[in-house]
């Protein structure tokens, strides 16, 4: 009876004792590339790919113009108009002012546009839920924004959970 009573108490404190040395697990989660990968479908997202293609294509098309005005003033070089290349200088010098500035402002918007997406009220909220879900059942009892953390210097891929993350809001999508 005295050893089954000593064997139940040291049991017993051998649980206390476990339980008080929980360890913290920490995960980390990509989310710009979960919403890449999972959202890329939306309108929104969409939307978004249009308009940084018409971004691009406006871009490449004053690119082009440049380079077609560079052509011209080299053959005004060679042929010795000085007028018109000093012309054709002046135009490239501007347009190359305003493409400089077209590209600062369209990219900032962009990024702005982008970040508003990914911090929109839906795709948090599916998006934590997911995270907790996964979370609870795995055992973490914190969970980081990798692109949002700088104070992380290294860290094992074993604690990334974008991929399962990823496949659970497929998973759940599609039911």
């Amino acid at each position: 009876m005295k050893k089954l009573l000593l064997c139940a108490l040291i049991l017993c404190g051998a649980g206390f004792y476990a339980e008080s040395q929980q360890l913290t697990r920490f995960a980390i989660v990509d989310l710009p590339r979960v919403y890449v990968t999972f959202f890329r479908d939306s309108r929104a997202v969409r939307e978004f790919e249009e308009r940084s293609a018409r971004v691009q294509a406006d871009i490449d098309q004053m690119t082009k113009e440049i380079q077609d005005l560079t052509s011209l003033k080299l053959s005004a070089d060679r042929q010795g108009d000085r007028e018109q290349s000093l012309r054709l200088e002046n135009e490239i010098y501007q347009k190359s002012g305003f493409l400089k500035e077209y590209f600062r402002i369209k990219t900032a918007e962009l990024e702005d546009q982008k970040s508003k997406l990914i911090q929109s009220g839906t795709f948090l909220e599916q998006v934590y839920n997911e995270i907790r879900l996964i979370a609870e059942s795995e055992g973490y009892t914190m969970v980081f924004n990798i692109k949002e953390i700088t104070g992380i210097i290294w860290y094992s891929p074993t604690v990334d959970i974008t991929d399962k993350l990823i496949a659970s809001l497929r998973a759940r999508a599609s039911r």
